[in-house]
C-alpha cells in the first residue's frame, strides 16, 4: 500500500471492537495522516474495518502465512502501529490462531508477542490501546471492587490462568510500547505506571444526531437495555428492576435488544427515551456514548474510585445518571415518575458531553500530537 498523503503513517489492528479503530483511522486521516484500519476477522455487529485480513474459510496455515506477510507489510509501510484491544499482530496463546491442536497451541506459545521486538528493531512507533477484559483481571476486580461483573459472570469467564496471562502480556508490552492507552478507566489500575484513560472515538457525531422529537419523551417512556453480556452488563438487575415497576403499575415499554447487527440496533436506539447502559463494570460503554450523541439519557454505574484516572473536567461535567444493581429500581422510579420531565434536559446536555469529550476528530488530534512526539525521540 502506497502512502496516500504522503505523510505519517499509521496503522491500527487487529481488531475493530465496536468500531472503534475505524472511526478513530478515518478520524486521523481527516488531519492529514495516512492512517489504516486493518482487522484479522470480520468483527461482529457490522462494525467493518477499512480491510479485513482474513477470509472465513482460511485454513491454519493460510491464516499464518498471511499474518507473516502482514508483519513484513507493517514494518516495510507503516511508521506507527496502533495495536488495539491489547492484541498484536501476532496470535495469542488464550485465543489460539485458528486451531484448538496441540501443535497450534505451542506454535502460538512461541510466536506471541514476537511481533514487537522486530517491529520496534524496524524503527516503528508502537502504542498499544486496551478497552477491556483484554486487560480486566478477575482476582483484581473481586479483591479491589465491591461491584463488579466478577461476580456474576459464568464459571471459566476468568481464571488463575487467564489472569496470569493477561499480567504477562501486560508486563511485555510495556517493554516495548511507546505509549499505553485504555478505554475504560478501570483498566489504569491494572495497566503500567504512565498508561492514560483515552475516551471512545467510534461515533462520527457529524452522522449521529439527535432526531426532532429527541428532546421530547413518549406519553408512555420507553427503557432500552442491550447487553451484549448478561452476566457483564447486570442485565438481571435491570430486568427484575422492570418487573417491580411493571408490579406497582408504573407506566414503561421496555426493549430489551439482543443479537441485532449495528445497523438494525441503531433503528431501535433512536426511539427510547432512557437506556440502562450497565451496572457493574464501574463506567459506561461503547453504547451509552451512541445514544448520548443521540441526545439520550443514560443510566450506569458509574465507580468513584476510577474517576481519579479522567479528567477532573470530565468528571465534573457527566450527564450519566448513577445507579448500582442495589439501586437500580429506585434509581428508574424517580426518573419515570416524578423526574420524568428532566430526562429531556439529560439527553440535550448528554449530546453537549459527547461533542466535547468523545469527538472521533478531537481524540485523533490528541494522538496525532503523540505520535509525532514518540518518532521525534
Amino acid at each position: 500500500m502506497e502512502s496516500r498523503l504522503g505523510s505519517l503513517r499509521v496503522l491500527h489492528c487487529p481488531m475493530n471492537v465496536v468500531g472503534n479503530s475505524y472511526e478513530l483511522a478515518r478520524a486521523e486521516r481527516e488531519l492529514g495522516l495516512d492512517s489504516w484500519s486493518v482487522c484479522f476477522d470480520l468483527p461482529p455487529f457490522g462494525f467493518k474495518p477499512d480491510e479485513v485480513l482474513f477470509q472465513s474459510g482460511d485454513r491454519f496455515l493460510v491464516r499464518e502465512g498471511k499474518r507473516w506477510r502482514f508483519l513484513l507489510r507493517a514494518m516495510q509501510e507503516f511508521d506507527i502501529i496502533h495495536f488495539n484491544f491489547g492484541q498484536t499482530i501476532m496470535p495469542s496463546f488464550a485465543v489460539p490462531a485458528g486451531t484448538a491442536t496441540a501443535v497450534g497451541r505451542l506454535y502460538t506459545r512461541m510466536v506471541e508477542l514476537r511481533d514487537l521486538p522486530l517491529l520496534k528493531l524496524a524503527g516503528k512507533g508502537i502504542v498499544v490501546t486496551f478497552q477491556g477484559d483484554d486487560a480486566r483481571q478477575g482476582d483484581f476486580c473481586l479483591r479491589n471492587f465491591k461491584i463488579t461483573h466478577a461476580r456474576e459472570v459464568e464459571a471459566g469467564y476468568y481464571s488463575p490462568e487467564t489472569d496470569a496471562h493477561k499480567r504477562h502480556r501486560i508486563a511485555e508490552i510495556a517493554k516495548y510500547a511507546d505509549r499505553i492507552y485504555a478505554l475504560n478507566p478501570d483498566l489504569v489500575h491494572v495497566l503500567p505506571t504512565g498508561a492514560q484513560f483515552l475516551p471512545y472515538s467510534h461515533v462520527d457525531l457529524r452522522s449521529v444526531r439527535p432526531l426532532e422529537n429527541s428532546n421530547s419523551t413518549h406519553d408512555i417512556p420507553l427503557v432500552l437495555h442491550a447487553p451484549s453480556h448478561r452476566g457483564v452488563k447486570g442485565t438481571r438487575y435491570v430486568l427484575d428492576a422492570v418487573s417491580r415497576l411493571r408490579a406497582e403499575g408504573i407506566r414503561l415499554k421496555f426493549v430489551l435488544v439482543e443479537g441485532l447487527p449495528h445497523n438494525e440496533a441503531r433503528k431501535v436506539y433512536g426511539n427510547c427515551d432512557l437506556l440502562v447502559d450497565q451496572l457493574l463494570a464501574g463506567w459506561y460503554g461503547g453504547l451509552a456514548v451512541e445514544l448520548m450523541a443521540l441526545a439520550k439519557p443514560v443510566v450506569c454505574y458509574i465507580r468513584e474510585g476510577d474517576l481519579k484516572f479522567i479528567p477532573p473536567e470530565m468528571r465534573k461535567e457527566m450527564p450519566i445518571i448513577d445507579a448500582a444493581p442495589t439501586t437500580i429500581y429506585e434509581v428508574l422510579k424517580e426518573w419515570l415518575t416524578k423526574r420524568e420531565g428532566e430526562l429531556a434536559g439529560v439527553g440535550r446536555r448528554s449530546r453537549v458531553y459527547v461533542e466535547k469529550w468523545h469527538d472521533p476528530l478531537k481524540i485523533a488530534a490528541r494522538l496525532k500530537k503523540d505520535y509525532e512526539t514518540i518518532l521525534s525521540t
